[in-house]
């Protein structure tokens, strides 16, 4: 007998555990986009249109073909102290 596992849209689309260090506590200059989507509570997939479109509040460094988020500008549009 084969029993099926139903996942909700939500349980699929989403990671099943990721964990990020507080923008506080953070020593990086720079973070991917999945951490910076986290910091600035929207989904991976907007950070990646504003790369594209270049019409977002942030601006991306591309390294090596991957996108990476400036740390300091994070902190400065959220108002965030270092």
């Amino acid at each position: 007998m084969q029993t099926a596992t139903l996942h909700s849209i939500e349980a699929r689309q989403q990671p099943a555990f990721l964990s990020f260090t507080p923008l506080a506590l953070e020593t990086r200059p720079a973070v991917d986009t999945a951490a910076a989507a986290y910091y600035l509570s929207r989904r991976p997939q907007t950070l990646r249109g504003w790369a594209c479109l270049e019409n977002g509040p942030l601006r991306p460094i591309r390294i090596m073909g991957r996108l990476a988020w400036n740390v300091a500008e994070i902190r400065r549009l959220l108002g965030v102290s270092a």
